[in-house]
């Protein structure tokens, strides 16, 4: 039987490729979506991976919606947290509910996504969790301090659930892309979006698929004494020291 794997944010962008990457290596994926309904439709007809959808920032919607992919396709082996969100504004123009939202949505659903699967996973002595966070969460962005706080706190998150689990055979890593060719990225202006990538000593933005092969080698076998890492995917625009 295949391994079964869970993608918050699972059904556009990053999480899109994220999902189809680990089907094609042979897990069976549920998707979780927050609210893009016709989206999530033509995700599942064109990929033939089961969606639900659940608020990532609300614990009991999690345990529930882990429940019902537990109860449709079995026990979560791999957690991918990976939905998040932006409401960019600097600081002395934020509102709290720009700050709360992206703090809710962006670092408690760490706790709320992977709470109530860490036990299941300690007691059969096999998981993987893999944190997305961001190359902000590294460097700070200006406009960002919501985000970059989250993002931060993603790493911090990963370190700290590695040290507990690793005897439990449980891995937990965290990826930090750059800036990545999605729909979200696209959006900006073009002379804002030349600027970016002049700043990647690459030349071009990442590919949605290099995030999700990391996904799927943190998720395998070969990956089993990686843990509390934090893999920087950024074309060289931050270089961090671990």
């Amino acid at each position: 039987m295949s391994k079964v794997a869970i993608v918050t944010g699972g059904t556009r962008g990053i999480g899109h490729a994220i999902s189809v990457g680990l089907k094609a290596a042979g897990y069976t994926v549920a998707a979780n979506y927050a609210g893009n309904t016709d989206a999530a439709a033509r995700f599942e007809a064109e990929t033939g991976i089961r969606v639900f959808r659940w608020n990532v920032a609300d614990p009991e919607a999690c345990a529930a919606g882990i429940a019902e992919v537990e109860a449709a396709l079995g026990s979560v082996d791999v957690l991918v947290n990976n939905a998040g969100i932006t409401r960019d504004a600097t600081l002395h123009r934020m509102t709290y509910e720009q700050w709360s939202e992206v703090i809710r949505t962006d670092l408690d659903s760490m706790f709320c996504m992977t709470r109530p699967l860490i036990e299941g996973m300690r007691a059969r002595e096999f998981g993987r969790i893999i944190n997305i966070s961001s190359i902000n969460g590294q460097k700070g962005q200006a406009g960002q301090a919501n985000y970059s706080a989250a993002k931060a706190g993603v790493i911090g998150f990963t370190k700290a659930l590695a040290q507990e689990n690793a005897r439990k055979g449980v891995t937990v890593n965290c990826i930090c892309p750059g800036y990545i060719d999605t729909d979200m990225v696209r959006a900006v202006p073009e002379k804002v979006l030349e600027a970016i990538i002049a700043t990647i000593p690459v030349g071009r933005l990442g590919q949605p698929e290099e995030i999700a092969s990391m996904v799927t080698y943190l998720a395998s076998p070969e990956a089993s004494f990686i843990t509390g890492a934090v893999m920087t995917v950024n074309g060289a625009q931050y270089i961090a020291n671990g």
